[in-house]
């Protein structure tokens, strides 16, 4: 069936994470390679990503201490350097082939407006932080495919995370394609369940022009 819409996720699939893990390390006041090593334990034992900041720090309140870094100033900052090269060719080369392009992930509304003010070529750019409701529920995915404009099995969701994205998306329908990029995306590339849920395993953001135009 045609892809009519192609919908991706933000961490690790459009946008690099060395930032956001770089300033968490920072701010907790631990080397950022700590942070980063246990980073990669949480994603191989398939644990959240927060549960590293709460090994560097036991019982910390994250989203405290996300409002503590803002109000000193210390928040997220996103630009064009958190892009990674193949984004805005690859975006732009899916809707050249005629497929609608919504981005939408688990991010602040923070996050939602620095995507926005990029000006991707996307023709839709939303995150969780502006829905109240965030990755895997369910309800996330029905609000996916709100956006998308299209039914499920012609709507593809792209992310790099197993649990987040191409399990949940399957679920509600929509056609699945695994990037192997970031922790995650490397981590579990291989795995048996991942590879029989995804409809494609993919190594670039380029791959999707392809799968738009079968």
């Amino acid at each position: 069936m045609t892809i009519r819409t192609v919908v991706l996720d933000i961490g690790e699939t459009l946008t690099r994470d060395d930032r956001y893990w770089a300033a968490w390390a920072d701010w907790l006041d631990v080397p950022r390679h700590t942070l980063s090593a246990l980073v990669g334990a949480a994603v191989a034992e398939g644990r959240d990503n927060a549960d590293a900041l709460r090994l560097v720090r036991p019982g910390l309140d994250v989203p405290a201490e996300y409002a503590a870094r803002e109000a000193a100033g210390r928040g997220e900052l996103l630009d064009e350097s958190d892009l990674y090269d193949d984004v805005r060719p690859a975006l732009a080369a899916v809707r050249t082939a005629g497929a609608r392009v919504v981005i939408a992930g688990n991010q602040s509304p923070k996050v939602g407006a620095m995507l926005r003010a990029l000006h991707l070529p996307a023709d839709a750019v939303t995150v969780s932080g502006d829905w109240g409701v965030s990755k895997p529920d369910p309800a996330f995915f029905a609000r996916v495919l709100a956006e998308a404009e299209a039914a499920a099995a012609e709507t593809l969701y792209v992310g790099d995370h197993p649990a987040n994205d191409i399990f949940p998306a399957a679920l509600a329908g929509l056609r699945t394609a695994h990037l192997r990029r970031g922790p995650w995306g490397h981590w579990w590339a291989d795995d048996l369940d991942v590879r029989a849920t995804a409809d494609w395993s993919i190594d670039t953001l380029h791959d999707l022009v392809d799968i738009v135009k079968q």
